[in-house]
């Protein structure tokens, strides 16, 4: 069975990408992309890279245009998706990449968002460990209609030490996390501080000092695979690269742990994955390696000297981060190969 798929936000970066996905999946039937101010233009006015999809127009994001599909991938502005998903009620699956309905707690989308809260959704990250038992994010995405794909600096993160957090190897209280990442995550629209000429040969920190919209989401994931507290100093900062994310996250080592004990905790939480690779000791990965491709490499050190464990993941934002993630969990909910449409071969050079 051909699934018919509709794209909102589809002139955008999550939304071009999502179709970028689909267009190669065997399973979806692309059949209708919608925009706000772009609606009526020709879809590869704004996705000149889309060639296969050059027959499709731009029409407006309205309910009853998104209505009557077996899938609504809803790639717009945080604050914005949730006055559609009543609307769509009757869609089989319907998949926010925006933030609205990721978080649990209508506190922390007060502190960190603010706006109408909205329920939360099924966490679209499938390699994620939750609850006691060990079990994986995947199992809760198994039929659910309504998913949220996750923030991509949150999810790098949050695969980075979830392993060691449910093993009880880190201690998920004094947490710190760096990120480089490209500037195609904070959207298409125009910024300033996002022109060329403002980011090329520089880096540029923001959100700094606790106040990244991500960092409940990443607190969240934590809890869920088992900290009683967690606690993270977060700052990104802004490099000259068009997409991709590389997370350096450090962690005290847990009283009385060994090397070997917190290697086995990332090789048993991953060595099954598809999706998710670490890399043999001593290698660390490069946001290089992940162009295009929905794979997190993941790479760890033991700093017995600083007596903290390191983890240095590396994304794609526009696939693992995004689109890939949201397109893996709509393969685990609808019962179809995890993989596809998907590739863990990134692009070179």
């Amino acid at each position: 069975m051909t699934l018919s798929v509709a794209v909102s936000g589809a002139s955008g970066y999550a939304g071009g990408e999502i179709l970028r996905l689909l267009a190669a999946h065997p399973d979806v039937h692309i059949r209708t992309v919608t925009a706000h101010s772009n609606a009526g233009d020709a879809l590869i006015q704004h996705q000149p890279h889309l060639r296969s999809l050059a027959d499709l127009t731009l029409q407006p994001t309205t309910p009853e245009v998104l209505a009557g599909h077996d899938v609504v991938f809803l790639a717009l502005p945080h604050g914005q998706s949730g006055q559609y998903t009543d609307a769509l009620a009757d869609t089989p699956l319907v998949i926010d990449a925006g933030a609205d309905h990721r978080l649990i707690s209508p506190a922390a989308w007060d502190a960190f968002y603010g706006g109408a809260f909205h329920e939360p959704w099924t966490y679209g990250v499938p390699e994620l460990i939750v609850g006691a038992g060990g079990q994986k994010q995947r199992e809760y995405l198994v039929g659910a209609s309504r998913i949220a794909a996750p923030g991509c600096n949150a999810s790098t993160v949050a695969l980075s030490l979830v392993p060691g957090v449910a093993a009880g190897v880190i201690d998920a209280r004094d947490i710190v996390s760096v990120l480089a990442v490209g500037p195609s995550g904070a959207g298409k629209s125009l910024k300033t501080n996002l022109l060329a000429s403002e980011i090329l040969g520089t880096a540029n920190p923001y959100a700094v000092g606790g106040t990244h919209r991500h960092i409940p989401e990443i607190q969240q994931a934590l809890t869920a695979a088992g900290a009683s507290e967690a606690r993270i100093s977060f700052t990104p900062v802004l490099v000259p690269m068009a997409r991709g994310i590389l997370a350096t996250s450090t962690a005290p080592i847990a009283d009385g742990v060994t090397d070997a004990e917190i290697r086995s905790a990332w090789e048993s939480a991953y060595g099954g994955e598809t999706f998710v690779h670490l890399l043999p000791e001593g290698q660390f990965p490069r946001t290089a390696d992940v162009l295009g491709a929905n794979t997190a490499l993941v790479g760890l050190a033991v700093d017995r000297a600083a007596n903290r464990v390191v983890v240095v993941t590396a994304v794609d934002n526009l696939v693992k981060g995004t689109a890939g993630a949201a397109i893996q969990s709509m393969n685990i909910a609808l019962g179809l190969p995890e993989a596809t449409g998907l590739t863990v071969n990134g692009v070179a050079p």
